[in-house]
């Protein structure tokens, strides 16, 4: 208004004419004080300092204030209360190209799958695939996982397998403990995380899981973890050894392994890798004798 006045040198009525506005309302000052509502709001951010005005104003109305949310708002702002946002920490990872594979245990990739028993309690099962071969090298099935109960299973694997030159996984928590993280270390093992958000950069995988889900975990009633195990590793000699793979030529993992020399056959005949009496076992030693459709 002042502003208004200075520069075309009128009077303060004409100035408030021009802006459609009252005399009065422009030289209205208000007699409401708000110095004992900014007391009562210091106080309250003293006692809960991490508090916002909604809750403050919550605090109030108890002990039977009773004010606008808006005018809390401005004072709660004038009076220099405002929390500051701590700035959410997020991880950042630059994506890694999926490198072509040429032999089996050059890549290995893990990662994890949910389901529940005929109780509601949750099971969790650990998948971990040779993305050159596709077979599953171990499908682990439990109520959780601990970074160390992955490494006893990779361990495992390497016992009869032989290291891999690097594995490929996700953010998890078991995945990104300094125990896994040492593990790798040690073992000289490159280990590359996916982007967060990004499962794409897993392929082989979540495509293995898809599969999981779609032909087992949903298809099958799991009445206790006894019940999940036996289901599922029967599920595992099957996908191994009986199913016809799409990515291979429509032959089974085992006999795609077997038929490119590489060691991953080992599988087959390692110890305790079948147990006593699987009809499965024998399907399987079947299979990787046979040749490849075409050959």
């Amino acid at each position: 208004m002042q502003h208004l006045r200075d520069t075309f040198e009128v009077s303060e009525r004409h100035a408030c004419e021009l802006i459609g506005i009252a005399v009065s309302t422009f030289r209205y000052e208000s007699q409401r004080s708000d110095e004992e509502l900014r007391k009562q709001l210091v106080a309250l951010a003293r006692e809960k300092p991490r508090f916002g005005y909604r809750r403050l104003h919550v605090l109030l109305g108890r002990d039977g204030v009773r004010v606008n949310h808006k005018r809390v708002w401005r004072v709660y702002r004038e009076a220099g209360l405002c929390v500051k946002r701590r700035k959410r920490k997020r991880l950042m990872r630059t994506g890694v190209p999926v490198a072509a594979t040429t032999a089996a245990n050059q890549q290995w990739a893990l990662d994890f799958a949910s389901d529940a028993i005929a109780t509601g309690r949750k099971i969790r099962v650990l998948s971990v695939i040779d993305t050159f071969t596709r077979e599953c090298l171990a499908l682990e099935v439990d109520t959780s996982f601990a970074s160390r109960r992955v490494t006893r299973v990779l361990e495992q694997i390497i016992r009869w397998r032989g290291l891999p030159e690097r594995i490929r996984c996700d953010n998890g928590p078991e995945l990104t403990s300094r125990h896994f993280l040492a593990w790798c270390i040690e073992r000289r093992i490159h280990l590359m995380h996916i982007q967060p958000g990004r499962p794409m950069q897993n392929g082989h995988v979540e495509s293995f899981t898809g599969k999981l889900r779609d032909e087992c975990l949903n298809a099958s009633w799991f009445k206790n973890l006894f019940d999940a195990k036996r289901k599922i590793a029967a599920w595992w000699f099957e996908y191994n050894c009986e199913r016809p793979h799409s990515s291979l030529g429509y032959v089974s993992p085992a006999a795609f392994a077997a038929k490119a020399a590489s060691p991953s056959s080992a599988w087959i005949t390692a110890p305790g890798a079948l147990s006593q009496g699987n009809p499965l076992g024998s399907l399987c030693s079947a299979l990787t004798q046979a040749p490849l459709r075409g050959s």
